[in-house]
């Protein structure tokens, strides 16, 4: 994937507004650690994360997405009318039908002749659905496209904090811990043909997706049968062999994506990944032989927050002056099943 006229216009993005430390999950797990002997802040010594975000218990995920969608609109002072394809990408969706993007698109005044619906892929949602926005872009269908994202952890957390404390063993416990990394927030990202603003700044100058489908069972978020006839919520990674196998493919899109985009990878400026955990940032960072002061992470506070993670981590750098105008930025995103796909910037 190359693209010679696709601009990263605006981020914006939605904190949720109820902070969630680890040790109060651990305090409400206290049962569960009394029988397995675990001593407290076993989870942030594990993941790194010290507290993440959740919404307000039924807060719908088209509002996260509209403000945030409304946030890059007017950042970029591009009208809803502009427009020509509006993207929903997050795992978390409002129903099996309509598309959470038809709500999102009622919401921003977005309608017409703009195509409008849901992509789902896993963690890499969003950047997946910048794809789709930026061919349409270079083949000149649309001028400017619209992804957003809202995912929402506090629902599969309550679940899963009520399993663990039914099923009180090690082995439950080692599958769940993933489940309690997860963190909630949306964003957009603003996708134009440079031709709304003379900087032309953060240039999308292509990228390289690679898949390794035979690990699609290491991390399963999903519907399950509850023995009495109806079903419910639940969630288990294989927490190692994610990360291992995960940075196995990482490296083998590294390898494609940096001549790709005509880099070598003593030109990358800043990098922004997937953010997981300390453990998976350290090792694919050294496996990629990524000098760690050229990631920017926000994992310690706002936890996996799964397609809006890397984005919205790209969003506070930014803001933050940590991504300078003409640097080479890439952006690094995995995604359960598992598939990798990494995009190239010239922010």
């Amino acid at each position: 994937m190359k693209y010679s006229k696709v601009y990263m216009d605006a981020l914006g993005y939605e904190l949720a507004p109820v902070v969630v430390t680890s040790a109060e999950l651990e305090t409400r797990l206290e049962p569960l650690y009394k029988s397995l002997f675990l001593a407290p802040g076993q989870l942030q010594a594990l993941t790194g994360i010290r507290e993440r975000r959740w919404w307000e218990p039924g807060y719908p995920l088209s509002q996260g997405a509209i403000a945030a969608g409304s946030k890059a609109l007017a950042a970029a002072g591009i009208a809803p009318s502009e427009i020509g394809a509006l993207v929903y990408t997050g795992v978390c969706r409002e129903q099996f039908e309509p598309a959470t993007a038809c709500r999102v698109a009622a919401g921003l005044g977005i309608e017409g002749n703009a195509a409008v619906f849901d992509l789902s892929n896993a963690c890499l949602g969003v950047l997946n659905g910048m794809l789709d926005v930026a061919n349409r872009i270079e083949l000149g269908q649309i001028r400017a496209g619209l992804v957003v994202s809202c995912e929402s952890a506090r629902e599969i957390n309550e679940v899963m904090i009520g399993r663990m404390l039914e099923e009180r063993n090690m082995e439950h416990f080692a599958v769940s811990l993933a489940t309690l990394t997860g963190g909630s927030g949306a964003v957009a990202v603003l996708l134009t043909d440079g031709s709304f603003s003379p900087a032309k700044r953060r240039r999308l100058l292509g990228g390289v997706t690679q898949a390794a489908p035979e690990h699609h069972r290491l991390c399963l978020w999903g519907m399950v049968p509850d023995g009495t006839g109806g079903y419910r919520q639940n969630m288990s990674t294989d927490g190692v062999n994610v990360m291992n196998h995960g940075v196995e493919l990482g490296l083998r899109t590294w390898q494609a994506f940096l001549p790709k985009v005509g880099w070598k990878k003593e030109d990358v400026d800043r990098v922004v990944c997937h953010q997981v955990g300390s453990a998976h940032q350290s090792l694919i960072l050294k496996t990629l032989g990524i000098p760690g002061d050229r990631d920017f992470t926000t994992f310690e506070y706002l936890g996996n927050m799964g397609t809006v993670s890397l984005p919205l981590t790209a969003a506070i750098a930014d803001e933050r002056e940590m991504l300078e105008p003409g640097e080479k930025v890439a952006l690094l995103g995995i995604g359960s099943g598992l598939n990798c796909l990494m995009l190239g910037v010239e922010w």
